[in-house]
C-alpha cells in the first residue's frame, strides 16, 4: 500500500494504491470545506438517500461480501431526522469495501476513486473538474514512469545477450545441429540462469503463474536484471573455461546470492525506479 498527494485547489488530497485500486482521502476533499470539522461533512453526505443509494449500488456491482439487506434498512432510514450515519458504522454493517476508515496519525476517511468522486461532487462541482484532473494527471505521470522503468529493464537484460548467446554458439553447439536443436541449447543455457537466480525454469514459473502477463525476466525486479546481466557476462567466461554445466550452475547460484545481497543495501539503485 503506497501513498501519493494531489493538490487541488490548494488543498493537498491524499490518493492510497491497495490492492490494484486507488482510494482517495474524503478526509482532506471535506478540509477543503471545513478544516476542523471534516467528519461532520463526510457524515452529512453520508447520510442523505441519494448517497446511500449510490455507494449501496458501486458496493452490489463490486463487492461480492456486501450485506444487501442491511443496505436496505440504511435506505429506509435515511431522510429521517433522527438517522446518522457514518463511516464506520456502513462499514461494519454492510461488510462495505468502497469506503475505508483508518485511524492513527495518517489515518482518515478513504474511499474508492469512484465515490471519492461523486463525494467531490456533493462539496462542489468544480472542486470535483480540478481533481479530476489532478488525477488523471497522477496517472499520466505514473503510467510514463512504468514505461520507462520497463524500458530500463529490458534495454539492461539484453546488456551481456551477445557476449552470452556469442559464447554458446562458439563452444556448444556444434556445427551439424538442426536449427531446433539450436536454439534448445541457447534456451536451456538460459534456464541455467533462470534456476542460479529464480530458482527455477521459464516453464517452472509459468505454471505457477498462468495468469501473469510476460514471463519470469519480464517480472524480475530492477536489482535481479542487474544480476542477470552480470550472469551473463561471467557465465560466457565459465563458458570458454569449458567448465561443465552443473558446476557453471553452482558457481553462478553462489554469486547471485552474493550480488543480491549486495545490491539489497545499495540504496542509490532506488533512484533508477
Amino acid at each position: 500500500m503506497k501513498s501519493q498527494k494531489l493538490i487541488v485547489k490548494g488543498s493537498e488530497i491524499s490518493v492510497m494504491h491497495i490492492e490494484k485500486e486507488d482510494y482517495i482521502s474524503l478526509t482532506d476533499i471535506a478540509k477543503s470545506r471545513n478544516t476542523n470539522e471534516p467528519f461532520a461533512i463526510i457524515n452529512n453526505w453520508m447520510r442523505n438517500r441519494s448517497t446511500i443509494e449510490f455507494i449501496g449500488l458501486w458496493e452490489k456491482l463490486c463487492n461480492l461480501v456486501f450485506k444487501p439487506l442491511e443496505f436496505e434498512r440504511f435506505k429506509t432510514e435515511a431522510g429521517n431526522n433522527y438517522f446518522v450515519l457514518s463511516p464506520q458504522r456502513w462499514i461494519e454493517a454492510t461488510n462495505a469495501i468502497g469506503i475505508i476508515s483508518k485511524s492513527g496519525r495518517y489515518g482518515g476517511t478513504f474511499a474508492h476513486k469512484d465515490i471519492a468522486f461523486e463525494f467531490a461532487t456533493w462539496i462542489s462541482s468544480e472542486f470535483k473538474l480540478y481533481l479530476i484532473v489532478e488525477f488523471q494527471r497522477l496517472k499520466a505521470d505514473e503510467n510514463d514512469r512504468l514505461k520507462l522503468e520497463w524500458n530500463f529493464q529490458r534495454t539492461l537484460a539484453k546488456v551481456n545477450y551477445h557476449i552470452h548467446t556469442d559464447a554458446i554458439k562458439e563452444n556448444l553447439i556444434p556445427e551439424e545441429l538442426t536449427n531446433l536443436q539450436i536454439s534448445f541449447v541457447y534456451a536451456n543455457e538460459a534456464d541455467l540462469l533462470n534456476v542460479a537466480l529464480f530458482g527455477k525454469t521459464a516453464q517452472q514459473w509459468r505454471s505457477e503463474n498462468p495468469n501473469t502477463e510476460g514471463n519470469i525476466r519480464d517480472q524480475a525486479t530492477i536489482k535481479q536484471l542487474v544480476v542477470l546481466s552480470n550472469m551473463e557476462s561471467i557465465n560466457a567466461v565459465l563458458i570458454h573455461q569449458n567448465l561443465p554445466q552443473h558446476e557453471r550452475l553452482m558457481q553462478l547460484n553462489q554469486i547471485a546470492i552474493t550480488q543480491m545481497r549486495s545490491l539489497l543495501g545499495y540504496k542509490n539503485l532506488k533512484n533508477l525506479k
